[in-house]
């Protein structure tokens, strides 16, 4: 039996999703932005065919914005992941092996399910998908996962396709790997590509034609698995069971300068709260803590400062208080007065599991008397947090909130919000 794999990859998802409550919208420029409302993350297809780039800084395109009225919108995230989890559950009724890929896109083992007419399923697929959920798919379908990723690239580029497009018949499969460059395919990067075309490799076509020993030679082993996908053959399997993040980083820039260490300070605790809630959500414990704050490198006229610092525990961590604690130790090494502060963040790594056995602490009470890991009190405060998202955020010190990143377009919470509901009269 042929495995055929598919991806499914919802289209300019977060354009789709503030399109979703708003149709007066369809068929009209719409652009999501990034925090602070600072880069293009998202574009409608009328966006696109005005030729701006995603990631373009919002200022930079404010005259094409005036000119054709576009649409602005902060990031929702809440109403995003919702959106996307709805997505999610409505394609595992098609498969019983899925791999959530990013918050727009999943694999789908299609192995025996619909081998007489794929495209027939595919379609029944981006149907369903959008009749449960209002969202636009493309689905690409392949022997793996490199050829569905491209398929699904295809299946978006040209409307001829419908949105479904199957690689598994060889030909077909040639026609399309000649004309695409080698840059769009699945795990090549820009430097990568770059070194291709040096080596006369532009196309798909012109990789796959190439010997896998020769590539893992002058790249990678990586490369050479591509080489060896794009011909049909399958080296990477579904992820069913994604593995636990290896490190976790939260920062954000500032709606404004900050240039005191006692508010730099309140907003780390905040960015160390939910870099701990994030560990505590996959069960890990951190044992490496590092800290950066940084001015703007777009402003050279203000004066240029950046450090970062990080500390080894002698004990693994989860508690939101001693990641705090350590972070606000390292933040009085590295600040210096005098600057403008723009962005500030932690990360935490050295992650491992909370079930691995652990050297343990001889001292395990601090000179305060609290318990050195306490966590059936963390457990008890992401309750509270998830039951009162916006009422109360436990463990951070800030009051201050005028440094946080400006959202000033931003959506309802449609579905996530009961103040928030659409009410249909």
């Amino acid at each position: 039996m042929s495995q055929l794999i598919a991806l499914v990859d919802c289209n300019n998802f977060y354009v789709s999703c503030e399109r979703l409550f708003r149709p007066d919208l369809s068929n009209k420029p719409v652009i999501v932005l990034s925090n602070n409302d600072g880069c293009v993350v998202s574009r409608s297809k009328e966006v696109k065919d005005l030729g701006i780039k995603m990631a373009v800084p919002v200022f930079k395109v404010q005259d094409l914005v005036k000119q054709h009225n576009i649409t602005l919108f902060s990031s929702n995230y809440s109403l995003y992941a919702d959106i996307s989890a709805r997505v999610m559950s409505t394609l595992e009724e098609f498969t019983p092996h899925l791999e959530i890929y990013s918050i727009d896109e999943a694999f789908l083992d299609l192995t025996g399910i619909c081998e007489k007419d794929s495209n027939k399923y595919g379609q029944q697929i981006k149907k369903t998908v959008l009749r449960t959920t209002g969202i636009p798919v493309c689905v690409g379908m392949g022997p793996n996962k490199t050829l569905a990723k491209l398929a699904n690239f295809a299946a978006k580029k040209w409307a001829k396709t419908a949105g479904v497009l199957d690689l598994s018949n060889t030909q077909r499969r040639e026609k399309l790997l000649r004309i695409v460059p080698v840059g769009e395919i699945w795990g090549i990067g820009s430097r990568t590509a770059q070194k291709l075309n040096q080596l006369n490799i532009h196309s798909a076509w012109d990789l796959a034609s190439q010997s896998p020993d020769r590539i893992q030679g002058l790249f990678n082993i990586v490369v050479a698995r591509t080489v060896l996908e794009l011909n049909g053959v399958s080296c990477i399997d579904l992820d069913l069971s994604p593995a636990n993040k290896q490190q976790i980083v939260c920062s954000r820039s500032f709606s404004r300068r900050l240039t005191d260490v006692t508010t730099l300070s309140q907003a780390l605790a905040e960015f160390c709260s939910r870099a701990a809630e994030k560990l505590r959500q996959q069960n890990s414990v951190t044992q490496c803590i590092s800290i950066f704050i940084r001015t703007s490198p777009f402003n050279p006229q203000e004066p240029q400062y950046q450090r970062s610092a990080s500390i080894h525990l002698t004990q693994a961590t989860q508690d939101t208080r001693i990641i705090i604690n350590k972070a606000q130790q390292l933040l009085k090494e590295v600040f210096k007065a005098g600057y403008n502060y723009q962005k500030c963040g932690v990360q935490l790594s050295h992650i491992q599991s909370a079930t691995t056995h652990h050297q343990i602490d001889l001292f395990s009470v601090q000179a305060n008397e609290l318990i050195t890991e306490n966590t059936a009190l963390m457990a008890v405060m992401d309750n509270i947090n998830r039951r009162f998202p916006k009422k109360m955020t436990i463990a951070a010190t800030s009051f201050d909130k005028s440094w946080k990143p400006k959202a000033e377009l931003i959506s309802p919470n449609y579905t996530t919000n009961w103040q928030d509901l659409l009410k249909v009269k």
